[in-house]
Order: structure tokens, then sequence, then C-alpha cells
């Protein structure tokens, strides 16, 4: 259900529209609560993987992610978003799993999964040199700190603000930026390195957002 990664492009919600999908699925629609599901689930699952690497895990904190948001519906303020809330879940569940494989002394395997996510331009992507340069560019991502990955994604992907992705990660908003401003610093370090030819640099910084 949740392995597709995020390229069918499906569009956003609004907040008024999320809002309605809410209260409609917190009196018992069902038709509601899928479409909820439809509009976040390849967004989620996207975020997921980033941060564990791992399909299966990123599966199941989706799942995990979408019972407990469902279950606690009665109890979610309508003030915020219900896409945050579901992100501020995941990523948890997210950190849970990571303490867990710990807990086992297993080491992260940042290789373990080719990356899957959607070409960088039609021009730019039938390059061979351009594919590698993607890759090297998530790699760097993957050598974020937890935090810091989850920051970017959240910030490029999610177009959240620096208040909502503090409130998602649950810490100040002075954090969130320093984490973003941090991450920044190191992947235009790791673009620098990697670009020749500056035109390509626009395309494949959209690659990494």
């Amino acid at each position: 259900m949740f392995a597709r990664q995020a390229e069918s492009g499906e569009a956003k919600l609004t907040r008024r529209a999320e809002k309605k999908l809410v209260s409609q699925a917190r009196e018992g629609c069902e038709e509601s609560a899928r479409l909820l599901v439809e509009a976040h689930k390849d967004r989620l699952f996207a975020f997921s993987w980033r941060i564990l690497r791992n399909h299966h895990e990123a599966e199941e904190v989706c799942q995990d992610a979408f019972l407990r948001a469902f279950s606690s519906l009665d109890s979610f303020s309508s003030e915020y978003r219900f896409s945050t809330w579901l992100f501020t879940i995941a990523y948890r569940l997210c950190l849970n799993q990571i303490r867990r494989r710990k807990s086992k002394t297993y080491e992260l395997d940042y290789a373990a999964m080719p990356s899957s996510e959607p070409d960088v331009s039609d021009q730019v992507a039938e390059s061979e040199e351009a594919r590698r340069l993607k890759d090297q560019i998530w790699a760097a991502v993957d050598e974020l700190s937890v935090q810091q990955r989850a920051a970017v994604l959240l910030f490029y992907r999610e177009d959240m603000s620096c208040e909502a992705i503090a409130g998602a990660l649950g810490i100040p908003v002075a954090t969130a930026k320093s984490h973003l401003h941090r991450a920044r610093g190191r992947l235009r370090e790791s673009l620098a390195a990697m670009v020749k030819d500056p035109s390509q640099i626009q395309a494949l910084r959209e690659a990494a957002s």
C-alpha cells in the first residue's frame, strides 16, 4: 500500500479541504478517511524511507502513523494541519525504530536502497552524469543527522515553515532554523564539490528538494 514512492505528484489538500475531511472522518466517514490516506501516503512513505533507508520499516511506520492518527482523531485539534500532525507521528515512530536498531547493535545501512526520487528535469536527467550527481546529493542528505535530514525534507518537500517543522520535530523554532542552516551549508559544500558545470546547479538543487 505504501510501497510507491511519491512519484504520482498527488496534489496537496488545501487547509480547508483537509479540515473538512478530518471532521467527516471523525464522524465515521470511511470515504473521507480513505481520501486523507490517499492524499498523504506517498509523501509520508517517501519521508519515512528517507529517514530510515529501509523499505519494510518505512511501510510499517506509515501504517502505524495512520492507525495512530485515526484512532486519536477525537483529541486532534483543528487548529493544526492534519498533515503536520501525521508527519509528527511518523517522525517519532522513525526515531523509535532507530533506537530499536541501536539497542540491537545494528548499523544503519544507507546504501541498502537505491534512490528512486523523481528525475531532475527532462533535459538534465537524460545524462548519466546528472543521475550520478543526483545520487551523490541524496547521499550527502543521508549523511546529515536525523533531525537535520527531517528538517530538510519537511522544508523542501512539504513546504513547512520553520515554526511547523519545530512543532513536527518537537524542538524550539531556533533549533529548527539551526538544523536547516547547518544542513544547507553541508549540502552547498557537497554540491560545489560535485558540480563542474554551473548550468546544472539549479536543476540539481531541485533534485535535492
